[in-house]
């Protein structure tokens, strides 16, 4: 039996859908699977012990080449993932992302059976069109990673436990602890990691505040390290601007695999909305999650160990990228969140300093 799974992206979404495979490899043991996936998350299910095979969309490179009128090289880019996904003929496809783009390739892959949530999701973009199976649509208010073993419910596979086996490969591990001991943290500090940024500017907490955030944690004796991307440096060094303490940070540590051992090595994570609070979460480590115009119901770390902080204001959740509230002040819903209520969270999840104790493939 050979089996597609299309979740293109995000980071979060890409965890949310491992648990998934994982039900699916269960099922069926013997089953061929496929994973097509963007460039961007390949790290995420590369190597995963569930999968047989991933397909990488290069997407970012794609858009490049056509916006910058290089067209044939965003037509081979395309033709090269059309023809990974149309070498196996799959008994069945199932479309765990649910919007247009995942559609398109739905509609591209050689499937007896192509499955998916039908009409009456929240943000489908029509995606439906492109399955000949339909799972009635439910509420959006369930989460995201409890939607997707729904569907899988509703296509007579059942899934048990949650598990993610996130691929972690061994010289991931070991880059962590080279890092951890040259910046002299010790196997017994306990270490917070703490991650301040999204691409939403509404989902930003404040520079200010986590510099205080890490200044209290360092005066309790712990040690925070704050994560983040190559882009996000300036930013990183504003954050070290504010602070009394010199900053331990790992936004040059590596890729996803890197970054999932380091938070596993962390007695707890401090972030906003994001997907690396989901890997956070798929390694075990607990997670003080800041949340403002999302919703803690939908995408929240998946889990009962986890922390959430909503302010609760009468606008929340509202989804946008920029804040038009007239019920209370800008940006209010990340304002009412204070600097206290992150360290008490940090203390209701705090626990001696861990070891790397996740599956490593």
């Amino acid at each position: 039996m050979n089996i597609l799974i299309i979740k293109l992206s995000a980071l979060g979404d890409v965890v949310h859908t491992l648990p998934a495979l994982n039900a699916l490899r269960r099922h069926h043991p013997d089953a061929h699977i496929s994973w097509l996936v963007e460039e961007a998350a390949k790290d995420l299910v590369e190597g995963h012990p569930a999968l047989d095979r991933v397909i990488v969309w290069p997407r970012r490179r794609f858009e490049q080449a056509f916006k910058s009128g290089r067209l044939v090289t965003a037509w081979r880019l395309f033709a090269e993932t059309r023809r990974q996904l149309r070498q196996l003929p799959f008994d069945l496809a199932i479309d765990f992302q649910g919007l247009m783009k995942s559609g398109l390739w739905m509609a591209q892959a050689s499937s007896r059976r192509k499955a998916g949530f039908g009409p009456g999701m929240q943000r489908s973009e029509g995606s439906h069109f492109f399955l000949n199976e339909k799972v009635p649509a439910v509420s959006m208010e369930i989460h995201a990673l409890e939607r997707g073993l729904r569907l899988l419910n509703a296509l007579g596979v059942p899934t048990g436990p949650v598990e993610y086996r996130l691929p972690v490969r061994p010289e991931a591990y070991q880059a962590v602890e080279d890092f951890l001991s040259s910046i002299r943290v010790k196997p017994e500090d306990t270490l917070v990691a703490i991650h301040p940024f999204t691409r939403w500017e509404t989902k930003h907490w404040f520079n200010d505040r986590f510099a205080a955030v890490a200044d209290a944690l360092i005066d309790q004796g712990k040690k925070a390290v704050f994560t983040g991307g190559p882009a996000d440096g300036a930013k990183l060094d504003d954050i070290a601007g504010r602070m009394k303490h010199p900053m331990l940070r790992a936004d040059r540590l590596g890729g996803l695999p890197q970054l999932a051992a380091l938070l596993e090595r962390a007695t707890a994570m401090i972030t906003t909305d994001t997907g690396p609070m989901h890997i956070a979460a798929a390694m075990g480590t607990p997670v003080v999650a800041i949340f403002g115009p999302t919703s803690p119901q939908r995408t929240g770390p998946h889990g009962e160990q986890h922390v959430v902080l909503h302010s609760g204001v009468p606008c929340s959740p509202c989804f946008r990228k920029d804040c038009l509230t007239n019920l209370v002040e800008p940006m209010g819903c990340m304002k009412r969140i204070s600097v206290e209520a992150v360290l008490e969270a940090v203390v209701r999840i705090g626990s001696p300093a861990r070891a790397f104790t996740g599956t490593k493939a």
